[in-house]
């Protein structure tokens, strides 16, 4: 079983940025494609930013040119920055494989908050 730990979020004003962590107990993920998913209250989950093994990015057109996903191999860790953040960004981010997650491997995730 693999586990993994989101951390990074916060409250942040409209046009702040954020650095998002997510740590995984193993190295299930060095060659796997990696994602950042998110779900904001009454809305189901969604994609949001997906790296490849080779480090090839996708993202959805919601985050396009704001967001940048990156990863460490070498510490089995994948990382999302959050910048010119807007309200309709506030969710709880999690990470898990992409573009298909393992559905019972789900973090705890990470609230995002932005207000003013």
């Amino acid at each position: 079983q693999v586990q993994l730990v989101e951390s990074g979020g916060g409250l942040v004003q409209p046009g702040g940025s954020l650095r998002l962590s997510c740590a995984a107990s193993r190295s299930i993920f060095r060659f796997r494609a990696m994602g950042w998913y998110r779900q904001a209250p009454g809305n189901q989950r969604e994609l949001v930013a997906m790296i490849t093994s080779g480090g090839s990015t996708n993202y959805a057109d919601s985050v396009k040119g704001r967001f940048t996903i990156s990863r460490d191999n070498t510490k089995n860790s994948v990382y999302l920055q959050m910048n010119s953040l807007k309200p309709e960004d506030t969710a709880v981010y999690f990470c898990n494989l992409a573009p298909d997650p393992l559905p019972n491997q789900w973090g705890q995730g990470t609230q995002v908050t932005v207000s003013s």
